[in-house]
């Protein structure tokens, strides 16, 4: 996917920390995989895979998200995952912008959803595994 120079400092392997959902007001949410998800984000050379779960299953929740694809930097603070195979099928082929702030070992990444009709951001914080 052509673009900008990758981050090197975001190579290697990052373990979820925190996901969550932010509205307008600043208050939050648990997101969409409960109180205590885990998950592994890769990223390579010119390589993404992420991989998140909820702690607990939950029956007619979302219980998995997965993708793996292609990145890169789009400007200062925002990367592009280039999504190639995915768990939601409707994403496959699409890129997905985010924020991102590294400090140190810790990743924050942001990017917008709509969730009961307001947009809202989706805040997920990984560490340098």
């Amino acid at each position: 996917m052509p673009g900008p120079p990758h981050t090197p400092d975001l190579h290697g392997r990052w373990r979820l920390v925190s996901y969550y959902d932010e509205a307008e007001d600043g208050t939050t949410t648990e997101g969409p995989l409960g109180p205590e998800p885990y998950g592994l984000l890769y990223y390579g050379p010119d390589y993404v895979s992420v991989n998140m779960a909820r702690g607990e299953p939950a029956p007619n929740l979302v219980n998995h998200l997965g993708y793996a694809g292609s990145w890169y930097v789009a400007g200062p603070h925002t990367l592009t995952h280039a999504i190639e195979v995915c768990s939601n099928p409707a994403w496959a082929g699409t890129e997905q912008s985010r924020t991102f702030r590294l400090e140190g070992d810790v990743l924050t990444l942001r990017g917008s959803a709509v969730v009961d009709g307001r947009t809202q951001q989706r805040v997920l914080t990984w560490k340098r595994a």
